[in-house]
């Protein structure tokens, strides 16, 4: 059965779809079998990964809204063992859709129940905010990754995230867990960086990850080449960070020994 990790953070920008774009494709490449579930209506891991989203005649919204089963919608990439369940921007309206629908936060494990036997991982990539999308995916979850961006703010608005984590795992989904913390966009000659990165340590404590995402304009540019870090620039410092890190990821939540 396929281990279910919520990359989620209700902060837009920290590098959330970069995190969970990657680390899916690396550990895809790693040989695991992954799927990545878009639930963030703007898309952006979909197109990085090279899928048109104005051609998509059905998507992760069908899904959710119209009940269409989740292996109709998912489709293949240019990384052998992924594939994706895309998102458009109807999921826009899916917040209120769902709003009063009896199972509203239980659509997405309800999807899951007939394919998680198909994957060692599915990563889904929540929207920024803490509404009924993001709720689903926690719902459906085993562990909650989140990525925390190294600048200024960055430890505010978590308490109400850890409280959200909480109130799931107490009344929607005993069985969730924090899968780790990922520092992401940290930049070595700014004293900001450290400094984060050291009051992120020191509240999480080894929750967090030792590999620590770099804020590199390579990362940036390869979404809108439609590609995963390794394939755009693989000889780069972001390609590096997200090998670690899948490397990381394999062996505190798939139960993969450490290479070497």
């Amino acid at each position: 059965m396929a281990v279910v990790l919520a990359v989620v953070n209700q902060k837009g920008g920290v590098g959330k779809s970069t995190t969970a774009l990657n680390l899916s494709a690396v550990l895809a490449r790693r040989g695991r079998r992954v799927l990545l579930v878009d639930l963030d209506p703007q898309g952006n891991a979909t197109s990085g990964l090279g899928i048109p989203k104005d051609r998509l005649r059905s998507s992760v919204y069908d899904v959710l809204l119209r009940r269409l089963p989740l292996r109709a919608v998912l489709l293949p990439t240019a990384v052998e063992g992924l594939e994706v369940a895309p998102s458009t921007v109807e999921l826009a309206g899916a917040e209120v859709e769902l709003a009063s629908e009896e199972d509203r936060a239980e659509r997405l494990r309800e999807a899951l129940e007939g394919l998680r036997d198909r994957y060692d991982l599915v990563v889904v990539d929540c929207p920024p905010s803490l509404g009924l999308l993001t709720l689903n995916a926690l719902v459906a979850a085993d562990r909650a990754l989140l990525p925390i961006q190294c600048e200024y703010y960055a430890l505010e608005g978590l308490s109400l995230l850890l409280r959200t984590l909480d109130l799931v795992r107490g009344s929607l989904n005993p069985r969730l867990r924090m899968g780790g913390v990922v520092l992401t966009m940290y930049d070595p000659r700014t004293n900001l960086s450290e400094q984060v990165a050291r009051e992120v340590r020191a509240f999480f404590g080894a929750e967090v990850f030792r590999t620590v995402i770099p804020r590199t304009v390579r990362l940036a540019e390869a979404p809108s080449y439609g590609q995963p870090i390794f394939l755009y620039d693989p000889n780069s410092r972001g390609a590096a960070a997200y090998e670690a890190l899948a490397e990381e990821v394999a062996e505190r939540l798939l139960g993969e020994e450490k290479d070497g």
